[in-house]
């Protein structure tokens, strides 16, 4: 008989998994963050144009109000901390379209939270002192943005050009598709970064990459040091795995606007659909967002690695190809 419909994950991760989740419940409920819950339908899908937003055709949906599967739960989250929610936690589902594979899969569970009144370096903190509670043998290695660049390939990026990086990329024995544009010194960036440095990551553990070029602060607050304006940003990675993303968050609701004005040129040029800015969003942030810092950190990569595994398939209860 066809056991096509069956699971591939065990029953005995799915039973840790669900003890997982609580153990995360508990880990704020101590620190007395407050657990939401946010739309998973929005009017307004990421203007990000590396980030493909899933379209909802929703009955009733406003004339040219298109509904989206919320990729993240940020936008909302942020209009609950204008609105003097104090620090919160979200554990729930999230989507993005072509993303799908041993790492991905188009539905995920996403954990994002926001401190108010903390710095990203304090986040950073919290952050390891999380997942350490499910890989406590993890070693922790941080980096700036430069000096990661300036160790593994010789490069300061507050310096380098497209051309330089080219060069680099060539000299790795790294191609990109002929119908990326050569001349954008951030895809170069985030190319080498994900083909030629995370890949050596495998096997060191949790390295921390903080302070990044603010061309790719995207919802950051910038800081100026004495090589150049960075944004306070920072990733976190787990044996070369991107696992999480945070941001000191950006409280100026004007910079914010031509920062997604900005995205929609890139999505222009780059032969994508436009994105309706978010107004409500905007809106929050002029009424007030407080000093905050957030994060968001994919729960199902998380527990691949904590439960030794090699698929997300096998530890979600089913994966996109048997939905």
């Amino acid at each position: 008989m066809n056991d096509s419909w069956r699971s591939d994950a065990a029953v005995k991760l799915l039973k840790q998994r669900a003890q997982a989740l609580k153990r995360i419940r508990d880990f704020f409920e101590h620190r007395g963050v407050l657990e939401v819950e946010t739309p998973l339908l929005c009017h307004y899908g990421s203007s990000d144009p590396f980030i493909k937003s899933w379209r909802a055709y929703v009955d009733g949906s406003p004339a040219n109000k298109d509904c989206y599967l919320q990729t993240s739960p940020e936008y909302a989250m942020k209009r609950l901390l204008a609105s003097g929610s104090g620090s919160i936690y979200q554990m729930g589902k999230a989507f993005r379209g072509d993303e799908q594979g041993r790492y991905h899969n188009p539905e995920f569970t996403l954990l994002e939270w926001y401190r108010v009144d903390w710095t990203y370096q304090q986040l950073m903190a919290e952050v390891a002192e999380l997942i350490q509670q499910f890989l406590p043998a993890a070693s922790i290695t941080q980096y700036s943005y430069r000096q990661l660049f300036l160790d593994y390939l010789s490069l300061d990026p507050w310096q380098v050009t497209a051309h330089e990086l080219q060069q680099s990329a060539i000299a790795h024995g790294v191609s990109v598709p002929d119908t990326v544009d050569v001349n954008d010194k951030d895809m170069w960036l985030m190319w080498l970064m994900a083909t030629v440095i995370e890949p050596q990551w495998r096997g060191k553990g949790l390295v921390f990459v903080y302070d990044y070029p603010s061309s790719q602060a995207i919802l950051a607050a910038l800081a100026e040091t004495e090589y150049g304006t960075v944004a306070k940003r920072f990733e976190v990675y787990i044996d070369g795995i991107e696992l999480a993303n945070g941001f000191q968050e950006l409280q100026d609701a004007e910079m914010q606007r031509a920062r997604f004005v900005a995205d929609n040129e890139k999505r222009r040029c780059l032969g994508l659909p436009e994105v309706i800015i978010d107004e409500y969003l905007l809106a929050a942030l002029a009424a007030g967002l407080p000093a905050c810092a957030g994060v968001a950190l994919g729960i199902d990569r998380l527990l691949l690695s904590a439960f030794g595994q090699e698929t997300l398939s096998q530890i979600i209860a089913f994966s996109f190809a048997k939905i």
